[in-house]
C-alpha cells in the first residue's frame, strides 16, 4: 500500500538539512531502485522554485511499505530526524486515484 509521508522543518534548520541532504536522498534512491517510490520533494518556504536562503518548510513523499507500520519506522530512521530538520513527521495511508 502506499504511504505519504509529510515532514515539518523546524525553522532555521537549512544548514542541516543540506548536510544531511546526501544521506537523506540515498535512502530515496534505494526505495525508487526498489519500485516503491511514487514521488519525493521538498516544500520552499516561499513561492519560488529555488527558495534560497528561505529554505524549506518541509517535504513529502509518497512510497509504497507493507504496512503503516513499516511505513513509520522508515519514516523515523530518516537522517533529517537525526540532524534535527524536522520538527514532525506524520505517516498516513495514501489511496492514488490520478492519474490513473
Amino acid at each position: 500500500m502506499l504511504y505519504m509521508i509529510v515532514g515539518e522543518d523546524r525553522p532555521g534548520s537549512l544548514e542541516q538539512r543540506l548536510a544531511a541532504r546526501p544521506e537523506h536522498l540515498a535512502r530515496l534512491q534505494a526505495l525508487q531502485a526498489e519500485g516503491r517510490l511514487l514521488l519525493a520533494g521538498p516544500c520552499p518556504a516561499i513561492d519560488a522554485p529555488d527558495p534560497g536562503a528561505a529554505g524549506f518548510s518541509g517535504s513529502l513523499i509518497v512510497a509504497e511499505f507493507a504496512s503503516l507500520d513499516a511505513a513509520r519506522t522508515w519514516a523515523d530512521a530518516d537522517p533529517y530526524i537525526a540532524a534535527g530538520v524536522y520538527e514532525k513527521v506524520t505517516v498516513k495511508p495514501f489511496k492514488k486515484a490520478l492519474p490513473a
